[in-house]
């Protein structure tokens, strides 16, 4: 269970690193097994390449463990893809998370494919493991199951899964029937559960910013069908209702300045804003007295 962690930024809209280490300890305090930094929560494709490096640089620094962070490395040129990836491998980490090129539209299986094996084959280090990251609606570029499955081929102990933030739950079952030893990861809280029953690895998500330990609880305990599961589920469920009244980085960053008394949690870097003080207002007087936000 994987927390796609939001990136907190200073008054120059900088990343924040002690902020951002704090929370990554918090989080695994939580019971996350990990952190998957500079990915759509954490606003990733907002900083340069020299940003991206220092915040992991930061992190580990700061005595996270190597093992237990999964960086963003994809982006539009595949140059800087394997810069930022060999970089990740250089500091000990060594599972990533890669989005496809997402720049030009209508690109063909054989060129997803080449794109992604190309970045491999450059990177060239046996230790790399990629999880694919499947968000149609933001990359408007699909990763079909034609291109895993020519991936899988080629690079089985690099390419171990994928992160399906679709939200089209019949087709990570579809490739938890297709591709048996292949890591499905939910990208959205409350299909953590169900996917868990249907053979699926886990999740990485961005409201376990705030209620990690509820899918903590569920990851460990998908299985007890008890009254203490639908109660975990409830909250995330309610959770996830709340971050998505708004837009959902601002939204969640507000509930997180809220939750922490940090009220630069707010902050964003343009072109995504904060929410207006109206808006805030009114998500705010949503959150129970009594109930993690």
């Amino acid at each position: 269970m994987f927390c796609a962690a939001l990136t907190p930024l200073d008054a120059d809209l900088a990343p924040d690193h002690a902020v951002f280490a704090k929370h990554c300890r918090h989080l695994l305090s939580e019971g996350c097994d990990g952190i998957a930094l500079l990915g759509t929560t954490g606003e990733a494709n907002s900083f340069s390449s020299g940003e991206r490096k220092a915040l992991i640089e930061s992190v580990v620094k700061a005595g996270v463990s190597p093992s237990q962070l999964l960086p963003g490395t994809g982006v539009a040129a595949l140059t800087e893809t394997v810069e930022l990836t060999r970089h990740a491998l250089s500091l000990g980490v060594t599972t990533v998370v890669m989005l496809p090129p997402f720049y030009y539209k209508d690109i063909s299986e054989e060129g997803l494919y080449a794109s992604y094996s190309e970045v491999i084959q450059r990177v060239a280090d046996a230790r790399l493991k990629v999880v694919l990251y499947h968000i149609p609606q933001m990359s408007h570029q699909p990763i079909p199951h034609a291109v895993i499955a020519r991936l899988r081929a080629a690079y089985p102990d690099t390419i171990v899964g994928i992160k399906d933030s679709s939200g089209d739950f019949a087709n990570m079952t579809a490739m938890i029937e297709k591709f048996p030893g292949f890591a499905v990861l939910a990208g959205a809280d409350p299909l953590l559960l169900p996917l868990l029953k249907k053979g699926g690895a886990g999740c990485i998500t961005a409201t376990s910013n705030l209620v990690a330990r509820e899918l903590a609880y569920v990851f460990r305990h998908y299985n007890d069908d008890d009254a203490a599961l639908e109660a975990a589920q409830n909250r995330i469920v309610k959770a996830r209702e709340r971050a998505s009244q708004f837009a959902q980085i601002a939204t969640l960053k507000t509930l997180l300045a809220q939750q922490t008394g940090h009220a630069g949690w707010r902050r964003l870097r343009p072109p995504l804003l904060p929410l207006s003080q109206e808006n805030a207002d009114k998500l705010l007087a949503t959150v129970p007295q009594k109930e993690p936000v």
